[in-house]
């Protein structure tokens, strides 16, 4: 296993060296890296760390979500108002339904199953957008209308919002029926979150201004806090969102104390050079080509027209904002690359043994390969065009 992760650093950070020489995405030539050294070429991943990969890709994803909220000033983001609101959820939703109607009309799926393809295409990648966000509030493009802390909060929560649903429409899928509990899962288990998140934050901020301690040893309390709430939701036994825990304990801090998590958020960016390495690496890995080439068009159209769905719901929680049309634009490009929530659950229903299974994977594969490096490409030709610098 160590030696897979020799394998998986060294290559991945030459060949993000090598893609940023070339003006190209850094994670698109770690991407490929994980699909050459990935069990379908080369073959140089032992199984221990393949086998691993689901929790290394949460830990990355918990890494990110922590900076956001540690990052994610509430202030400036009310000044944006409802299309924040909106941008966390309609999107999403446009997208899921969307694939819901184009699975049964394209692929002759039952709408229960095409619901959960919706549900695992609709979320889009917080590890691609996220730093990107950073990159320009750090340059000062956007800032003053609030549009990278807009996209970093409406990635985030529209993860937890498609997790959510992806949970419970599976849970249905498996025989555990359309009853209560299934209905109220998703507004309780963002409820649960954002109160157990802020619970946390709230106490952790008191901790640490009481007892001296240093830095790392607050990073290391804070990302095992994280771990607990993603356990607990996998428990099941209330319902909870742990990613959105995870970010609201972040954004509790920040409110109690701007200097703790500044430092904090220093710290998480440290650990996010490596997360990031490995992340995206383990996603090429888990991309199996051929399901995208056996495909089709079929697949591909679906996909794509998912993503003009998306698109369509960004413009319209973006409708009063007051955005010029090329910063509209500019979100509606942002808010399309995929590829950590695909790699992690694309997967899941296929080990379930559901008949939508390998239609799922293959969505999923196909969204990573198409959106991942073309929207982060997007994302940095135009940014510095289309977004005003602060003055």
């Amino acid at each position: 296993m160590l030696s897979s992760l020799a394998w998986v650093l060294m290559t991945g950070l030459l060949a993000a060296w090598i893609f940023r020489q070339l003006k190209l995405p850094a994670l698109l030539g770690m991407l490929l890296t994980g699909i050459v050294l990935g069990p379908r070429l080369l073959n140089l991943l032992d199984n221990s760390l393949l086998a691993a990969a689901g929790d290394l890709r949460q830990l990355a994803l918990i890494v990110i979500l922590t900076r956001v909220g540690l990052s994610l000033d509430m202030a400036e983001l009310k000044q944006v108002g409802r299309p924040a609101f909106l941008l966390c959820w309609v999107p999403a939703t446009f997208e899921l339904a969307g694939v819901m109607v184009l699975a049964v009309g394209l692929l002759g799926t039952s709408w229960l199953e095409g619901a959960i393809m919706g549900s695992v295409l609709a979320a889009v990648s917080p590890a691609v957008i996220v730093p990107r966000m950073l990159g320009f509030m750090e340059r000062g493009y956007g800032r003053r209308k609030g549009i990278p802390q807009l996209l970093m909060a409406g990635a985030s929560m529209d993860d937890v919002y498609v997790i959510v649903c992806f949970t419970s429409l599976t849970a249905v899928a498996a025989g555990a029926g359309i009853g209560w509990r299934n209905l109220v899962h998703v507004p309780l288990a963002i409820a649960g979150g954002a109160m157990f998140g802020a619970l946390a934050g709230w106490g952790l901020t008191c901790w640490f201004s009481r007892f001296s301690m240093r830095d790392p040893v607050r990073v290391l309390i804070l990302l095992s806090i994280s771990f607990w709430f993603v356990a607990l939701e996998k428990r099941d036994w209330v319902p909870f969102s742990g990613l959105l825990g995870v970010m609201c304990c972040g954004l509790m801090i920040l409110h109690r104390s701007d200097e703790l998590a500044r430092r904090l958020a220093a710290q998480f960016a440290k650990l996010w050079v490596g997360a990031e390495v490995v992340l995206f690496v383990l996603v090429g890995a888990a991309v199996d080509v051929r399901y995208a080439l056996a495909a089709g068009g079929t697949m591909l159209a679906v996909v794509v027209l998912a993503l003009a769905l998306r698109m369509a719901g960004v413009y319209v929680s973006l409708l009063g904002s007051g955005l010029t049309p090329g910063e509209r634009f500019f979100c509606m490009l942002a808010c399309t690359p995929k590829a950590t929530v695909q790699a992690a659950i694309g997967a899941v229903p296929l080990g379930m043994g559901l008949p939508c299974g390998r239609s799922v994977l293959t969505l999923a594969v196909i969204s990573i390969l198409l959106t991942a490096p073309l929207g982060a490409l997007a994302i940095d030709l135009t940014g510095d065009r289309l977004l005003a610098a602060d003055r």
